[in-house]
């Protein structure tokens, strides 16, 4: 009986520990372009989206490398959070999101009545995402979606991500010479990839469209609708800065661990000027975003715990947290 060779042995190896799924990923690539859309439009429109909405969005769609690019060469290093929140929390920014609270105070306290989520916390996710709309990406959504659907890496997700775009297209909302994103595919001043638009945006404004592009009113309405209904909490903050005592276990830090804030105080916490801790009957967790670098260290409730829903970051919910009690100073 004829031995297996080595190479056998080695690809039987791989299938079972899953190290050819990148192989595969990439023969699913290696359809012609062309091809592969034929294929998608049919999907579409199983799904019920209108010819004309395909013959519009699709007309002339063509896969741009600088996409490729970008979600292969994302940045490895590492920023400490100094590093990060000195980048995203900047002195101006600060200083224009005030500006911006005051220039809107009205329609977002009546946005904050409707949905329970403090205008601060509003105006400073605009700010992260876009610089308050000023940045909000040039990519042609349609084709950076359709750039990362068909290129196999993590086609399933970005292929859903398409088939969203092109109903919110065909609902009418936004035109797709308008719909405009990053390269990745999230769009508009609150920066929504398209899934979160249809189960968040909000058409505030009563114009029929729900535009987070240019509509200050849906922009707004539409973060404070997408924390609501993830759990936000009108009657708590996000957390504090807090300063640790000396020898504290740095086991306990880590959303894992919940503790009342009194359980806390007595072991030695306190607020970052040295007083006591709130007196309120809140879960909290301690967050320590540079393990092992007990020196900043955070206090953080559920909001902060709700702002990971938006983006799965420990640095961005902390920034989000800083620059909304910053703008409210």
């Amino acid at each position: 009986m004829r031995k297996p060779s080595w190479a056998l042995l080695m690809i039987a190896v791989m299938m079972l520990t899953g190290l050819l799924a990148p192989v595969a990923a990439a023969t699913a690539a290696e359809k012609p372009f062309a091809e592969w859309l034929v294929e998608l439009r049919a999907e579409a429109l199983e799904r019920g989206i209108q010819p004309a909405t395909l013959d519009a969005a699709l007309a002339g769609v063509e896969p741009i490398p600088r996409v490729i690019e970008l979600d292969r060469s994302q940045p490895e290093f590492t920023l400490t959070f100094a590093q990060y929140r000195e980048r995203v929390v900047p002195r101006s920014r600060i200083e224009m999101g005030r500006q911006r609270l005051a220039e809107h105070r009205e329609l977002l306290e009546e946005i904050s009545r409707q949905y329970g989520v403090q205008p601060r916390f509003i105006v400073a996710l605009w700010g992260i995402e876009t610089d308050f709309g000023r940045l909000t990406g040039g990519f042609p959504v349609i084709a950076s979606l359709a750039t990362l659907a068909h290129d196999g890496r993590r086609s399933s997700y970005f292929r859903g991500e398409l088939l969203n775009a092109l109903q919110i297209l065909d609902e009418g909302h936004i035109s797709p010479e308008e719909m405009k994103g990053s390269w990745a595919g999230a769009m508009g001043q609150s920066q929504f990839m398209p899934s979160s638009f249809l189960n968040f945006a909000v058409d505030y404004d009563g114009d029929g469209r729900r535009d987070i592009w240019n509509s200050r009113a849906d922009v707004f309405a539409s973060a404070a609708n997408y924390l609501a209904r993830s759990g936000w909490r009108a009657d708590q903050t996000w957390g504090r800065p807090v300063r640790l005592p000396a020898g504290f276990d740095q086991s306990l830090a880590g959303l894992d661990t919940r503790k009342p804030i009194g359980q806390w105080q007595a072991l030695g916490v306190r607020r970052a000027d040295g007083s006591s801790l709130p007196a309120r009957q809140l879960s909290a967790s301690i967050i320590i975003p540079d393990e092992g670098n007990p020196q900043e260290a955070f206090m953080v409730y559920e909001n902060f715990r709700t702002t990971l829903k938006w983006n799965r970051s420990n640095y961005f919910a902390l920034a989000v947290g800083l620059l909304s009690d910053a703008i409210a100073e």
